[in-house]
């Protein structure tokens, strides 16, 4: 059965005078889902999360979070979200127990319930031991873990997130990303980022933008499918390149050293276990064979460098 959509944005566009920033755009994100948001500067990214997030206004399109239309009833439909913009929302001469209390009321947790909430936040942020600390003496990284607080103090249903690494330490890194991990098993969450690898560990699916367009937008598992772009073969006894050459995906060899050769693939086929038959039906002596595939980073430079079409790997963006 597929998990409830949690949010999902249509025909999303903002305008700036004659100016796109983001012209188009189409998501859908079901409970479990975490997907990596890309894009160079001045792409539409940032535009692109402040109107799935209801502070910026579309000027065109709909976004619905949880079932409700943010247009129609902001104010239950941002009940069920949770926001870190990229300069976390803070008041500096609060502590931070002061400040995550406040931001559960503004959610309307009772005031019963909002100690536990707190606690909660807290435990799953990391801040267990700082909660009478001001906020101005904390570190940015313990800053930055605070403003992630408050974005899941009322444990909402979709979670957005841009660049809540920012400052850390390669410690903390890795207990946020295991955070946003966690938090993905029962929300949807939408994270962005200019460090690529930290989308690759944390993320399902990618979307990235480009000039207020989506260009790509595919999980990641069947982008690691389809991007392979070469095989580096190694033979013993290897044939003439052109019994190579004649392989079934294969456009061109070229030769390696020791015996190796890069077997460039043709369109999206993926030729090694047709390769793998050939060396040994024929005994060329098979003692190699690996795919070459563009990485993410790759991708994103080839989509975001000069002009580029749109890429539509799936009906639905992300």
């Amino acid at each position: 059965m597929d998990k409830q959509i949690l949010i999902e944005a249509r025909e999303l566009s903002r305008r700036y005078g004659a100016t796109a920033a983001v012209n188009g755009l189409n998501l859908t994100l079901r409970q479990g889902e975490i997907l990596g948001l890309l894009g160079p500067n001045g792409a539409g990214k940032s535009t692109t999360m402040k109107m799935l997030a209801g502070c910026l206004a579309p000027s065109g399109g709909e976004v619905t979070i949880n079932g409700v239309k943010l247009a129609e009833d902001p104010k239950r439909a941002k009940t069920h979200l949770g926001y870190l913009p990229e300069q976390p929302p803070l008041y500096p001469e609060l502590t931070v127990d002061e400040y995550l209390g406040f931001c559960a009321g503004l959610h309307g947790i009772p005031g019963g319930e909002r100690a536990a909430a707190v606690a909660r936040a807290k435990q799953a942020c990391g801040l267990t031991d700082v909660g009478q600390r001001l906020i101005h003496n904390l570190s940015k990284g313990y800053q930055q873990r605070v403003g992630l607080a408050q974005a899941i103090v009322h444990r909402p249903a979709v979670i957005i997130l841009d660049e809540p690494t920012v400052g850390l330490d390669p410690i903390q890194i890795r207990e946020i990303r295991v955070l946003i991990r966690e938090l993905g098993q029962s929300h949807s969450v939408i994270l962005s980022s200019h460090i690529l690898p930290e989308i690759q560990a944390v993320c399902d699916r990618v979307m990235i933008i480009n000039k207020g367009r989506v260009v790509y937008a595919e999980t990641l598992d069947r982008m690691a499918q389809h991007r392979v772009e070469a095989v580096i073969l190694g033979l013993l006894r290897p044939p003439a390149l052109e019994t190579l050459a004649r392989l079934p995906g294969i456009s061109h060899v070229d030769v390696l050293e020791n015996g190796q050769f890069r077997l460039a693939v043709a369109g999206d086929a993926d030729p090694r276990e047709a390769v793998a038959d050939a060396a040994a039906k024929n005994g060329w002596g098979l003692v190699e064979l690996r795919a070459q595939a563009k990485t993410l980073e790759e991708v994103f430079v080839e989509l975001t460098s000069g002009d580029v079409t749109i890429h539509e790997t799936t009906k639905e963006a992300a």
